[in-house]
């Protein structure tokens, strides 16, 4: 990922995983992102509307910064490009899914959670890494101990992450931004609330500034 690209998550500390059921949901989420001050959303591929999701939101929103996340497989690497997606979050590392961005040029943040796997990213000429799931494998020591003896690495924990700690995490020098969903929650999505998604968002953009 460019240096470019990581600053602009950085500027942004908080990046919504969202996870869209119905395709018509994705213009006024993303509406709801950009009018409420964050432009960026990462879309899981946990249904079946990802793609179309994610190309809805690019044409109504071109200025978004969208990523596709849980992203597993070389077909669904292509459907992201294909969408318009900028990057591509993965939870595991897989060398495969990895190789296969790095041919057509996408940007990839594959998951980790031990020094193994950190030094397997590094080997694959990645230093942005996604620390999944956070809270499960550990949190905040978990960060502090991956990050001590690896010092080109950048991290975007996710999981388990919400109001009460994500600030302990931002704290934590070269944690670039945190991936988190209580502001883009499924069931507010599903149900529609989007004066209440809207209050969430503002909520934490003003926790985090």
């Amino acid at each position: 990922m460019s240096q470019v690209m990581i600053q602009q998550l950085q500027q942004f500390k908080i990046i919504p995983v969202i996870q869209i059921n119905k395709v018509e949901h994705a213009i006024p989420l993303a509406k709801v992102l950009v009018e409420n001050g964050l432009p960026v959303a990462e879309v899981t591929f946990r249904t079946a509307a990802a793609a179309d999701a994610i190309k809805a939101m690019r044409d109504a929103y071109p200025q978004m910064c969208i990523g596709a996340g849980t992203v597993l497989t070389p077909e669904q690497i292509s459907q992201a490009k294909d969408a318009g997606a900028e990057f591509i979050v993965a939870p595991g590392l897989n060398p495969n899914t990895i190789r296969r961005c790095q041919e057509i040029n996408m940007p990839i943040v594959p998951g980790v959670n031990n020094p193994s796997q950190v030094e397997q990213a590094l080997e694959l000429g990645l230093n942005f890494l996604k620390f999944f799931p956070a809270e499960a494998s550990g949190g905040i020591a978990m960060v502090k101990s991956l990050l001590a003896p690896y010092v080109d690495v950048s991290l975007m924990p996710t999981g388990g992450i919400g109001k009460s700690n994500i600030n302990e995490y931002l704290a934590i020098d070269r944690v670039v931004c945190c991936g988190g969903t209580w502001m883009v929650a499924p069931s507010l999505i599903e149900s529609e609330q989007w004066d209440k998604i809207g209050e969430l968002v503002r909520e934490a953009v003003a926790l985090v500034a």
